[in-house]
Formats: structure tokens, C-alpha cells, sequence
């Protein structure tokens, strides 16, 4: 199967969520491809609160299965990061509960406290995800400049957080890319940001590289001059007729293929947590359990 992408160095700014079409064909028929529809969407689930700052993942299920999206970039997502989330690991969860494939890249991995008896906790993490319908072929997380939250003074130096997840749709080689930039008003640390992903994402593949989808909170306009665009939209999106979802993300389709898709807006990392020190860790990848309980929870 190949991919037939026109305008694949390009990027669609969105608000929240958009669908695409991919096209294949098989070799011998090139002249003749055939559509491969993908709905996809991002979301900053705030470590699993809501705006009135109430933790309650059961909401945060409903608003996203509401998407009926395949693939989900997910931001500030908490993994057994503290007392706000519970300790509970948001990444798994949310991939079991939703019946999707899950990858996460930690932007921060602390050493946890040492526990007076019992087994070693995990370590406590936050940073980006990808949900996806499809399988998860390959994982990585790459490092961009970043300003750390996690002490003080910091200096704009390389930081892991930009997750690349390869995934197979329908047979389909598609790099998701899913990333969080800084909330400060001086775009100095975003603009610097921007051009790290652009250089990761342009980088060569052997043979034919994958069509590329960038998800996430880029704290910019999409018409900010650092937002994320190495050329004009290749796509208008027009509305989806799916039902409305809920107040946070919205939804739209498109029938062109774009190679990229974009988002800005959204609130900004976590407070400074203790530890200071750092530890980058490796991605991480999980498919969906057969059974996927929903208990359900109140609207968002």
C-alpha cells in the first residue's frame, strides 16, 4: 500500500479536532486510489480535572468517546504524578476505558518518595499522549527546548515531550505527533519550540516516510507568527455530521488529504512539584483490554 499525499509538508491550523482522508492504492492500480477516512482530535484533559478544577475522569471519558474519534492527542496528562490525579496512571486508563491503543511520552520522570514498606512506587510523570483505534506501531519521544516548571530559574534548554507514535491505519503508516508548548506570554521558548518539531518531523526515512499529524496545545493562535506552519492550509475543514460534542472540543471534517493537523489554546503546565530533579524516561505503548468498563460519570 502507498500513500498518496500531495501537499504533505503542509499544516492545517484547527481548533480542536478535525477529520482527515487518507489516501492508498494498491501498486498496481496507482492511477486509482482508494479514501481511508480518520477522524482525529486533541484534547488538554488538565490532569484530569475539568475548568471548575474538579478531578473526575468519568467526565473526561464521556467527552471523549462524545468525539467518536480514531485517533486522540492528549496533553498534561498525569502518570501516578500526585495527590490531584489520584496516582493513577491517566494514559492507561483513558486508552482502557475508551477501547484504544495508548502511547505516552513523559515531559517530566521523578524519582517517587521512597515508600516505608511495600514495593517501590512508579515513577511520578506528566506529559503527552496519543489515544488510537489503530494499532501502535513505534514510539518515540523527542526532545524539544523547553522552560521547566520544575525549578526555579530555569533556562530554555532540550527536554523530552514530543511523542511520535506511529500508527497502522487500515495498512497505513502514519506518524501522530503529539505536543504541549509553553503557556508564557514571551514566544521566545514557543518560536524556538516550533522550529525543533519542524526539523524532527522534516527529518529524512528510508524509502517513503509516512504522512505526518501533528496534534496539540500550542498556547498560540493558529495565525500567531510562531505557530506551528510550514505553509498554507491544504484543507478548509467544514462541519462533521456527528452529534455536537461537548464544550471543550470542537469537530470538523474535511474530504482532502492533509498531512499535518493543528490546534492552539488551552491552559498551561502543572505547577513546580518536588523532586527538582529530572529523569527522562522512554515512551511508552499499551493496547486496549477486551473488556473496557464504563461506570460513567457526570457531563462535563
Amino acid at each position: 500500500m502507498r500513500i498518496h499525499l500531495a501537499l504533505r509538508r503542509h499544516v492545517v491550523p484547527l481548533l480542536l479536532a478535525i477529520g482527515l482522508v487518507l489516501t492508498a492504492s494498491a501498486a498496481a492500480h496507482p492511477a486509482t486510489p482508494r479514501p481511508v477516512p480518520l477522524r482525529v482530535a486533541t484534547y488538554n484533559i488538565h490532569a484530569g480535572a475539568g475548568e471548575d478544577e474538579v478531578f473526575d475522569l468519568d467526565r473526561q471519558v464521556r467527552a471523549l468517546r462524545s468525539l467518536d474519534a480514531d485517533v486522540i492527542g492528549l496533553q498534561e496528562v498525569d502518570v501516578h504524578w500526585g495527590e490531584r490525579s489520584q496516582w493513577r496512571d491517566l494514559a492507561r486508563e483513558l486508552g482502557h476505558r475508551l477501547g484504544m491503543h495508548v502511547a505516552f511520552a513523559p515531559i517530566y520522570s521523578l524519582d517517587a518518595e521512597p515508600a516505608a514498606s511495600g514495593p517501590t512506587p512508579p515513577r511520578r510523570e506528566f506529559g503527552v499522549a496519543v489515544l488510537s483505534r489503530h494499532p501502535v506501531l513505534r514510539v518515540r519521544n523527542h526532545e524539544i527546548t523547553r522552560l521547566s516548571t520544575q525549578g526555579e530559574n530555569p533556562l530554555p534548554e532540550p527536554a523530552p515531550g514530543f511523542l511520535q507514535a506511529t500508527v497502522a491505519v487500515r495498512g497505513i503508516p502514519l506518524d501522530v505527533y503529539a505536543t504541549h508548548l509553553d503557556y508564557r506570554p514571551d514566544p521566545a521558548v514557543r518560536a524556538a519550540q516550533v522550529a525543533d518539531m519542524l526539523r524532527v518531523m522534516d527529518r529524512p526515512c528510508p524509502g517513503r516516510c509516512p504522512a505526518h499529524l501533528l496534534l496539540g496545545d500550542f498556547n498560540a493562535r493558529p495565525d500567531a507568527p510562531n505557530s506551528p506552519r510550514s505553509g498554507p492550509p491544504c484543507a478548509t475543514p467544514t462541519p462533521a455530521p456527528r452529534p455536537s460534542p461537548p464544550p471543550h472540543p470542537t469537530a470538523a471534517s474535511t474530504t482532502s488529504p492533509p498531512a499535518r493537523a493543528s490546534t492552539s489554546a488551552g491552559p498551561g503546565p502543572p505547577p513546580p512539584a518536588s523532586p527538582p530533579t529530572t529523569s527522562p524516561s522512554s515512551p511508552t505503548s499499551t493496547s486496549p483490554a477486551a473488556d473496557a468498563p464504563d461506570p460513567g460519570g457526570g457531563g462535563p
